[in-house]
């Protein structure tokens, strides 16, 4: 069976190259006598591999030895509640901007910890837009501010990174490494792997050591960040972490993340451009707030919608349809969706509209 065209939102589609170099060395791994999944987590081959794999971060964002590269477990959901729980101490407020259901999500989790406040929201349109930092309203004590940099159901996406004079908190689960960030602007970045950086099963959280060091005492253990950046304390999730290293060595591969934005424009040009041409595909979110990974829009009846969906899986074009909260259709494009493959969405969104408009 040939390869489809994957859209969906997660897992997405990972390169070929990192597939096919996982396929070859899945019995054996190197001289290890055994699958990558089958040998310690100390050993000096899996070390090799989490070592490289930190390494590949700072190449492509430019990390100094200020910043710490955890491989944690319990995805983005966990990270709602984790960084919180780390980063909130007795009399200060966490502020979050409120983009999607993930940003409201996390705020939910940190409101179980401690003072919140909600430094600006989309909410009232529908979540169509990012809210420009001259609208936020942060409060006094507040020690950071919480972001979603792109948010996966309304197909939003943070232009650039927000000027702010308080560090930022993001979830950048979902655009993580599609485009160059002004690390200065941040003290803690995670991302759960399967959206553009690997398979299931991992989380990368990237922190400072000046957030390590105020995080309260008397947390979990497994909970404090500590724990993590200090030592190897329990079975990281290998297999994850070996793929993401296979990834982001394609990444670099392909030039800087700078090069990676250009592609991932270019790509979602094609589609944005498609549904511009007339009225009869709708794109949920304003031009200035659009997502490069994820493409969200409307046709003018949820049967038409159903039909779409149907007739694009027989052409191979697959996970079109749009979350289950909001309907529609979401074509997410992430870093190793092939140019072809959306240069054949827009093809059969042509020819569909021919036929249906």
């Amino acid at each position: 069976m040939e390869r489809i065209y994957n859209f969906s939102a997660g897992p997405g589609t990972l390169p070929v190259s990192a597939l096919e170099e996982a396929r070859d060395e899945m019995l054996v791994y190197k001289d290890a006598g055994a699958s990558i999944m089958e040998i310690s987590h100390r050993s000096s081959q899996y070390t090799a591999v989490a070592e490289a794999t930190r390494q590949h971060f700072r190449d492509l964002l430019g990390l100094g030895e200020d910043w710490h590269i955890l491989f944690l477990q319990g995805g983005a959901s966990l990270q709602f509640y984790q960084s919180a729980l780390n980063g909130m101490r007795p009399g200060e407020t966490a502020n979050y901007v409120l983009t999607g259901s993930w940003a409201k999500k996390a705020y939910a989790e940190a409101k179980r910890i401690g003072a919140t406040h909600i430094a600006a929201t989309s909410g009232d349109s529908a979540f169509d837009h990012i809210p420009p930092t001259s609208t936020w309203n942060v409060s006094g004590d507040a020690p950071w501010v919480h972001i979603t940099s792109n948010n996966t159901i309304y197909g939003t996406q943070f232009a650039d990174d927000p000027q702010i004079d308080i560090p930022l908190l993001c979830d950048a689960s979902s655009d993580f490494l599609s485009r160059p960030m002004d690390m200065e602007r941040y003290d803690l970045i995670y991302a759960g792997a399967q959206k553009n950086i690997g398979p299931a099963g991992a989380t990368v959280v990237l922190v400072r050591q000046s957030f390590l060091d105020r995080i309260p005492a008397g947390l979990p253990t497994m909970l404090d960040y500590r724990t993590h950046a200090e030592d190897l304390f329990h079975t990281p999730p290998v297999f994850a972490v070996y793929m993401i290293e296979k990834v982001l060595r394609w990444i670099k591969e392909g030039g800087s993340l700078v090069d990676m934005k250009r592609r991932n424009d270019e790509k979602a040009a094609v589609l944005y451009d498609r549904i511009d041409a007339t009225d009869f595909y709708r794109g949920h979110a304003r031009k200035e707030s659009r997502s490069n990974m994820n493409v969200t829009f409307r046709l003018p009846s949820e049967e038409l919608e159903a039909r779409f969906i149907a007739e694009a899986k027989k052409e191979g074009l697959v996970s079109l349809k749009g979350h289950r909260s909001v309907g529609g259709i979401r074509a997410s494009i992430y870093n190793a969706c092939p140019r072809e493959g959306v240069a054949a969405l827009a093809s059969f969104m042509e020819q569909f509209e021919a036929k249906n408009g």
